[in-house]
């Protein structure tokens, strides 16, 4: 029995080390934008509790640090919960706001944050998170303002709708205070006032969604107009850093046109 599990793992990781090696002739996402979907259902389908499911796709997430190191990817942003998902019972809420803030707090002492020089920044509602657990995203965006080897952004309480809505509403304050007349509004100054405005990149590469499902869902809608969209039919704690690099493979084998 432990010969063939070690067998497997020898396959895997001659057939890892291969498609890396592939991936990194051509070139690599700059920036990469993650849906993680399907905790529940991975739970469901391993008999496990709903918590349980969550605390595999947290698990995953921070081994997606890594991997993001690993492949010189500069940007990532990760859907981690939606405005929407705030509609949930209660119950369930209250169990990811704790398992958030939990993982959160980790991150603040998290030792590869510092090594890899991680800038972490959450985007969203903010306003909709408890105080203890804003304050800990304040204090670790605080803490990695000055890094630039890789930007993390944490969507969190976020909406795409609920974004261009605070977009609207600040030009709009802009005009009646004179700074702005409608005839100068442009693409630009949009893209100015957007939350991940801050990143050299804003605009994903690629989009990634897993679970199976094929629909944005409100993610980084102004931001991910041209992004190429690869949807996998794995739910996110099952996700493998191979199925990271056959998302960036299928990304290399496309011929962007932005529309042209």
């Amino acid at each position: 029995m432990l010969e063939s599990v070690l067998g497997r793992l020898g396959v895997y990781r001659v057939y890892e080390n291969r498609l890396e090696a592939q991936i990194e002739r051509d070139s690599i996402p700059s920036h990469i934008g993650i849906i993680l979907d399907g905790n529940r259902r991975w739970a469901a389908n391993k008999g496990v509790s709903r918590e349980g499911g969550h605390k595999e796709g947290a698990d995953r997430v921070e081994q997606l640090l890594d991997w993001c190191h690993d492949l010189k990817v500069k940007t990532v942003t990760l859907y981690v919960l939606s405005t929407e998902n705030l509609a949930r019972p209660s119950e369930e809420v209250e169990e990811l706001l704790s398992l958030l803030e939990d993982r959160f707090t980790k991150l603040l002492s998290d030792e590869r944050v510092y090594r890899y020089r991680v800038k972490v920044k959450a985007i969203g509602q903010l306003d909709l998170l408890p105080n203890g657990m804003r304050k800990t995203l304040a204090e670790i965006e605080e803490k990695t303002r000055g890094f630039d080897g890789l930007y993390l952004n944490i969507a969190v309480a976020y909406g795409g709708r609920a974004e261009i809505t605070d977009v609207v509403r600040s030009i709009a304050q802009d005009v009646k205070q004179g700074s702005l007349t409608p005839d100068k509004i442009s693409e630009e100054t949009i893209s100015r006032k957007l939350y991940t405005s801050y990143l050299p990149n804003q605009e994903p590469d690629l989009i990634i969604r897993t679970s199976g499902e094929e629909r944005m869902s409100g993610f980084l809608l102004w931001q991910g107009a041209y992004s190429e969209l690869v949807f996998v039919d794995v739910f996110w704690p099952a996700f493998r850093k191979i199925d990271l690099m056959r998302a960036i493979r299928t990304y290399q084998r496309r011929t962007r046109r932005y529309g042209r």
